[in-house]
């Protein structure tokens, strides 16, 4: 398959990487011209990436100087904040019938949209979601790993499975697209979170007492967008908020930490070197359940750190003396019955119409 991989980060070079393991014909796309030429010229990017070798098949190009002919393929590895630019590229040069993958994750600001919502709207074609605990570090180093990709198209679902899982990244496949990027951007600013507790010393009680906690109301929300529940406990769900609150390679744990220890969240992206998707992914979450009413409070406080208007340990004890409540799930529950409900409703309609359409084609 001839792919094209735009974005030459950690994450893009590692991908392109697995794909030429595969042996697919894999050209990526990177910001300057300059930055292609010292790429096939070393194969390595140590930017980004230091120690690993590309393969000499990789080709690197600039992508203004690049163009999508031939291309079968194009995965869109850019910080969600570019994705609508880099769609709008794509849109006049994508091929007719070229796939296209997102392995972005957040939330665009302003619109709310998921990455492939994005990319859907700005060149026409659907898009196809991958996440999971993948750490480029260790996707790149051929690590063993696995990871989802959201696609309600079965077919394309597994035609994008068979061309990206290898014996180093086991793939699988979810209908949930909903839930599987919802779930790989909300768990970046619960890493932050983890990464404050971190930095303020605390211990692995709080750790394991943040993810939990946030990751009930991560669903809250998520299910409240259409996702499902069994998302959440999947690889695209608490597999990478694992991986992100605890990993030494998470940005978003380390912009955490940084901040925790004195560092303006404003400048922290200077100092970690590369973006840290959980910094717009939490005003995006702020506003998504301030519009639909959902309690998110590990996350509206990390919201609070971020704009200035709370200290981190003012947060701690935010959090620790709010109002008593009970764990019972019952209204999680409640939630999920009417997504069902909402499910199966528009289900027989979807049903209902096919019918009628057929019985019409019948009729003489």
């Amino acid at each position: 398959m001839r792919v094209t991989v735009i974005g030459s980060g950690s994450w893009g070079s590692a991908f392109a990487r697995l794909l030429a393991r595969r042996d697919h014909d894999v050209q990526v796309l990177t910001l300057t011209a300059a930055e292609a030429d010292d790429l096939n010229a070393t194969h390595v990017n140590e930017a980004f990436l230091p120690g690993v070798v590309l393969p000499e098949t990789v080709r690197f190009a600039g992508i203004d100087d690049a163009d999508l002919d031939g291309a079968e393929l194009v995965a869109y590895v850019v910080p969600t904040q570019a994705i609508r630019e880099v769609a709008r590229w794509v849109a006049p040069r994508r091929p007719p019938g070229a796939l296209q993958l997102s392995l972005a994750k957040g939330l665009e600001l302003g619109t709310l949209k998921r990455p492939t919502e994005v990319i859907a709207q700005e060149t026409g074609a659907p898009a196809a979601a991958l996440s999971g605990p993948n750490h480029a570090e260790e996707v790149g180093r051929d690590m063993p790993a696995a990871t989802v990709i959201g696609c309600s198209n079965g077919p394309l679902a597994k035609k994008l499975q068979q061309a990206v899982n290898c014996d180093t990244l086991r793939v699988y496949t979810n209908a949930d697209v909903t839930g599987v990027e919802f779930c790989g951007a909300a768990k970046n600013p619960v890493a932050i979170a983890v990464g404050i507790a971190d930095g303020l010393g605390f211990g692995d009680n709080t750790r394991a007492t943040l993810m939990t906690r946030s990751l009930a109301e991560i669903a809250r929300l998520g299910m409240r967008l259409g996702a499902d529940f069994a998302t959440f406990a999947g690889l695209a769900g608490i597999g990478d908020l694992i991986a992100t609150c605890t990993s030494q390679h998470s940005r978003n744990r380390r912009a955490g930490e940084l901040i925790a220890r004195g560092e303006d969240p404003a400048t922290v992206e200077n100092v970690i070197g590369q973006v840290v998707e959980g910094i717009p992914t939490s005003h995006a979450l702020h506003d998504l359940s301030t519009k639909l009413g959902v309690d998110m409070p590990v996350t509206g406080q990390v919201y609070r750190v971020l704009q200035h208007e709370a200290s981190p340990s003012e947060c701690v004890r935010s959090l620790m003396t709010r109002e008593l409540t009970s764990e019972d799930a019952s209204q999680d529950i409640l939630t999920l019955i009417a997504q069902i409900k909402l499910t199966a409703s528009k289900t027989a309609r979807r049903t209902k119409q096919t019918a009628s359409k057929t019985a019409r084609r019948l009729l003489p």
